[in-house]
């Protein structure tokens, strides 16, 4: 299963840089009251992605710093012990068995 997972991600790798490759010739981003960005069409594709996802995790930064305030209010409950699957008398039987991996 590695090797699949390894020839797959190697796969991706060249995938992308084949289209980094085929999108060297010069781009243009024309700004607002005649400005213009001149580059490489992969790093103006480069810099939107990377933008993109700037901007998603500071849309998300409120949210994070909500759920972090409620959980600090919550009283922590007490952690029982919980005996180990598969011991005999153990009240915890799983529904199925476990799966590698996942």
């Amino acid at each position: 299963m590695r090797v699949i997972s390894w020839i797959f991600r190697a796969f991706i790798f060249f995938a992308l840089f084949a289209f980094a490759l085929n999108n060297q010739h010069e781009g243009s981003v024309r700004w607002f009251f005649g400005y213009r960005w001149s580059a490489p069409m992969v790093f103006i594709v480069l810099a939107a992605f990377g933008l993109g996802c700037g901007f998603g995790v500071l849309a998300m930064v409120p949210s994070w710093w909500r759920h972090r305030r409620v959980a600090k209010r919550m009283p922590s409950a007490p952690v029982e012990a919980e005996s180990p699957v598969g011991v005999k008398g153990s009240p915890y039987v799983p529904e199925h068995p476990p799966r590698d991996g996942l």
